[in-house]
């Protein structure tokens, strides 16, 4: 495989290998390595926006030249150079302790989703799912567990968001700059242009331009439909992530699968596994089956065969969550292909049909469950209807919690902090549970202080955006106060940061607003909350929750201690995560997967106040946070939900909050900040996550 990697045309000889960093995302989870872009130039790191690709095509000659001829520089840089070398060249993989063995140049999993996120310069994410299947990647790679990602490169990305004056969401395009990030084209055998591969049986003819992402020692490969040997609506079906029209987003799955399969055919790739995160890409396992009729073997053998070598996760619980199609599409784009399978119509359309539901449509859910050996899901009950003959405790589906990879969501300040009171080995054991114990070691003041100078760093970064809007666009006062001009980092300070989708209830505590002025205006101990997301370009309802929050944010009646900070991403989520003193989640029960920023948090000392759903219901203790919502029935409950969350603000948060010792700072608080780190930070580890796949689930499958 031959890969385009635009030189760096000013870099000196005595660090060219700043090149080779730049192009690998390793340095995103390293903070020597960022640090390392970060000397250069502070001022160009930042507008860069972290990103060192970017960063090393615009930084004056003169600067890297002087770099080249500072010794501190060099010596920081030959340390990082050889981190960097060393890792990538391991050969031990001790995570499946000599049960797993593969030829040279094998892959153990082919991995494919709808989307990866994985830096704030690669706009490949919509949220969580995508977040969750990049610190996948970058965990496998930290055991040294070779992965292939397949996904699309996204040229619009997923959405810029901008709020009018009104409070309503803009969705503004920016087209996604390819020369200033860590991504490289695939070329052709002769290195003389971008690989392009035809998806297979498809009319009319669909054809992906192939892109790659270096993570660490894994790679993510890339599909772009926007290319000339596309009509106009083919080129646009890798445009944007989900797309709203139905057919649209057929074709998108399609060319998610079943390209993606065949990109990794036409590469030689090898790999032993196939794990489908989500439902997006189960017509991979089609071609993959297609592939065993084209060597000889029945479809059933086919089915068999590729079934007992595929691992499928499913993270919602939320019916309108697994995409249902029309059997006339269906039938449109497969009529062509199912005879290769060896199928007819009838026997095609029933791979994807839900017992209960046999006129809804072709489920790719439905069709993924059934095809694949290893599952994954949050509920076994709402799948029970394919195993009707089994009680619900007997499905064959099992339930791993999902994790976050701690190297990129530990902020580097509280990471110093671990390096000094959990021991030199932490890092490399940090999913095991009696490593946190030692967290009791921090003095409390110590930890009090980090936190409070990355509160101080968040609420600087947001009135910095109040800012540069204000000279960029004159933007009227109402906006900046909105936007968080007037927050104090004295102030007990509430994050809810996530998706505006309608069952989240982002308003839940704005449900009685004479109640919240009194805990926002009080005298002594005051609040202030700062939201923070985006609703799905389509989603009106949560566009107008959305509205209804940025509104309450211009309210004077507000005292200017409720924010919206826009454009909700990455670089926002890692300020937030570090910098609130209480995480917000309060969605409707049980539609709640799993949360994964609430994890993000709690690592950084972080508590939660959250309703009983998702992970909370794991995670809570009764000493790491607050819980409430443990209530049955259907009727209508915000009502009863806010109320909670206003007496446990009332009657525990703020008090124990403004409870400040002699010393300064509230003792208490930090008690509830260290537990929340102790029992939750190897707990929802993505290390413990990958071994739970790996053990569960990989190691079966391969010696099945």
């Amino acid at each position: 495989m031959i890969t385009d990697r635009t030189a760096f045309p000013s870099l000196p000889e005595p660090i060219a290998g700043l090149a080779e960093i730049a192009e690998n995302l390793w340095w995103s989870w390293r903070p020597r390595a960022r640090m390392l872009f970060k000397m250069l130039n502070r001022q160009s790191w930042k507008e860069s926006g972290h990103n060192p690709d970017k960063m090393l095509r615009e930084l004056s000659p003169d600067i890297l030249a002087a770099a080249a001829q500072n010794p501190d520089y060099l010596r920081h840089y030959h340390v990082v150079m050889s981190l960097f070398q060393n890792y990538m060249n391991r050969r031990e993989r001790p995570l499946f302790n000599g049960e797993l063995v593969l030829e040279p140049g094998m892959a153990a999993v082919a991995y494919f989703s709808a989307e990866f996120g994985l830096h704030r310069s690669l706009p490949f994410y919509a949220g969580g799912l995508g977040f969750l299947a990049g610190d996948f990647i970058k965990e496998c790679s930290d055991q040294n567990l070779p992965v292939l990602g397949v996904g699309f490169m996204y040229p619009e990305g997923y959405l810029l968001q901008k709020i009018r004056e009104d409070g309503w969401q803009e969705n503004v395009n920016e087209p996604f700059d390819r020369e200033a990030a860590a991504i490289s084209r695939v070329l052709t055998d002769g290195g003389d242009r971008q690989l392009v591969v035809k998806v297979p049986l498809i009319d009319p003819p669909i054809h992906v331009a192939v892109w790659k992402i270096a993570v660490g020692t894994n790679t993510i490969f890339l599909m772009d439909t926007d290319i000339p040997q596309n009509d106009p609506w083919n080129r646009a079906i890798s445009a944007r992530l989900y797309s709203g029209d139905l057919e649209q987003r057929l074709r998108q799955e399609i060319v998610l699968g079943i390209g993606g399969a065949e990109v990794l055919e036409k590469l030689g790739l090898q790999y032993r596994l196939i794990h489908l995160n989500e439902g997006h890409a189960a017509f991979a396992l089609l071609e993959r089956m297609r592939d065993c009729r084209l060597q000889g073997m029945s479809f059933d053998d086919a089915f068999t065969t590729i079934r007992q070598r595929t691992i499928f996760t499913t993270h919602t619980p939320v019916p309108a969550g697994h995409d249902i199609f029309p059997f006339h599409l269906m039938e449109k784009y497969f009529r062509s292909y199912w005879p290769d399978l060896g199928l007819d119509r009838s026997r095609f359309l029933e791979l994807g049909v839900h017992p209960l539901h046999p006129d809804e449509g072709f489920n790719m859910t439905v069709l993924a469950l059934k095809a694949s050996a290893y599952r994954n899901a949050v509920s076994r009950s709402m799948w029970r209807s394919l195993w009707p003959d089994r009680p619900v405790g007997d499905v064959p589906i099992d339930a791993i919690t999902n994790g976050v990879h701690i190297p990129t969501w530990v902020e580097p300040k509280i990471k110093l902090l671990y390096d000094r009171y959990l021991g030199s080995t932490w890092r490399d054991n940090h999913d095991n549970p009696f490593v946190w114990e030692l967290v009791e070691k921090i003095p409390d003041q110590e930890l009090w202080q980090t936190h409070y100078w990355l509160k101080i760093k968040l609420i600087d970064a947001i009135r910095e955006r109040c800012r540069k809007r204000w000279v960029a666009e004159h933007a009227s006062p109402s906006i900046l106060l909105a936007g968080g001009a007037m927050l104090d980092p004295s102030i007990l300070t509430i994050g809810f940061a996530r998706r505006f989708a309608t069952y989240k209830r982002a308003d839940l505590i704005l449900h009685d607003l004479n109640r919240i002025k009194r805990l926002l205006n009080d005298r002594w101990q005051p609040i202030q909350i700062i939201f923070a997301g985006k609703a799905h370009p389509a989603d009106d309802p949560g566009k107008h929750i959305l509205q209804k929050v940025f509104n309450a944010c211009r309210d004077p009646q507000m005292a200017g201690r409720i924010a919206f900070v826009e454009d909700y991403g990455e670089q926002t989520a890692q300020y937030l995560l570090h910098g609130v003193d209480l995480w917000l989640n309060n969605p409707l029960p049980p539609m709640e997967a799993c949360g994964t920023s609430g994890m993000k948090a709690a690592l950084n000392g972080v508590p939660q106040l959250s309703i009983l759903d998702g992970w909370w219901i794991e995670g809570y203790n009764g000493k790491n946070g607050w819980a409430f919502g443990d209530i049955a029935g259907e009727a209508d409950r915000s009502a009863i939900d806010a109320a909670s969350i206003y007496q446990l603000l009332e009657e525990e948060i703020i008090p124990l909050y403004y409870d400040i010792s002699d010393d300064g700072y509230p003792k208490g608080w930090t008690r509830v900040m260290k537990e929340a780190i102790r029992s939750n930070a190897a707990r929802f580890s993505a290390r413990r996550m990958v071994k739970e796949y790996v053990r569960q689930y990989y190691v079966k499958a391969i010696h099945s």
